[in-house]
């Protein structure tokens, strides 16, 4: 089996035999990361031309290890050193790239619809890294993962989003993903922070946290998007703490052990507190790792 499209640019639309090809192919990597020589050939010849337009360390970082761990040929673009700061378009820029015979175009941008677009103007494969706040598919990939490699299987499985659900394009690709595979998924936060009719995506809504501790086997807790708000949407961080901080003593009153994720970089004692974020039911550094295994599939899937 194949994927269908040629390009990962959302989770929106995606099959669950598709959703399953990308976790399963990332089992065979993931060993792969555990070896004392972690290269493999399948992109030997390969060139992939990062396209970074927005700050990243984990997803950046990520993906050129992939790469680089499939023997491709890696090229990574600064928007700073590059002609973009003289007012090149992004068209022009990829145009360019492509002129120089790449295979492969990851894409970080701040305008939604940024990656499709893209898939238009290029002929290369193009990976959505992170589209404004629309969505970014392959960390909705890597949750999905570590969730299935910790309960075995994601039907079922209670899994609630916690905090900047409008401004969060990881919440999108989750709740896609997600819902997809059979997941119960539910959103938490202030009501200035929870899209309109968000409910029509599948997911039961909650405004306290006290509310959803004792219905859910995952908090996924989500940064606040401080840099995408126009304008103050809750009073202050010590009040959005206060409500919707997720904090050992608030978990502590869950009938069984709560799993704890996070996409980073986390606002420690902000949106979770360091003993969870550091504790024996935090996945977070587990997601970090299985994203490498993750983007080789994507990559290999799509580059082969």
């Amino acid at each position: 089996m194949k994927l269908k499209s040629r390009h990962l640019l959302g989770l929106e639309g995606m099959t669950k035999e598709e959703l399953r090809l990308i976790l399963d192919t990332a089992v065979s990597f993931r060993e792969i990361l555990d070896r004392p020589i972690k290269k493999v050939p399948p992109l030997q010849g390969k060139t992939v031309v990062n396209l970074f337009f927005e700050s990243s360390t984990r997803t950046r970082i990520s993906f050129e290890l992939a790469e680089r761990r499939l023997s491709a040929d890696v090229v990574s673009f600064s928007t700073a050193a590059s002609s973009v700061s003289k007012g090149e378009t992004l068209k022009d820029t990829a145009r360019n790239i492509e002129a120089m015979k790449i295979d492969m175009v990851v894409i970080r941008h701040a305008a939604p619809g940024s990656a499709h677009f893209l898939s238009r103007v290029v002929d290369a494969n193009v990976i959505n890294a992170g589209d404004g706040g629309h969505e970014h598919p392959t960390q909705g990939l890597l949750d999905m993962y570590t969730l299935r490699e910790k309960f075995g299987s994601l039907e079922g499985l209670r899994v609630c989003i916690v905090g900047d659900i409008t401004h969060s394009r990881v919440a999108r690709s989750n709740i896609y993903g997600l819902t997809t595979m059979g997941a119960k998924v539910s959103v938490c936060g202030p009501e200035t922070l929870i899209p309109r009719e968000i409910e029509r995506l599948g997911v039961k809504v909650y405004h306290h946290l006290e509310d959803v501790i004792p219905e859910v086997d995952v908090l996924n807790v989500l940064r606040i998007q401080l840099e995408r708000q126009k304008s103050g949407l809750f009073p202050s961080l010590r009040e959005y703490h206060r409500f919707f901080g997720v904090t050992k003593e608030k978990v502590s009153r869950a009938p069984k052990p709560i799993t704890i994720m996070h996409p980073g970089p986390i606002n420690r004692d902000v949106e979770l507190s360091a003993d969870l974020a550091d504790g024996e039911h935090s996945v977070i550094l587990q997601q970090v790792t299985n994203g490498v295994a993750v983007r080789m599939a994507v990559l290999y899937l799509l580059g082969t």
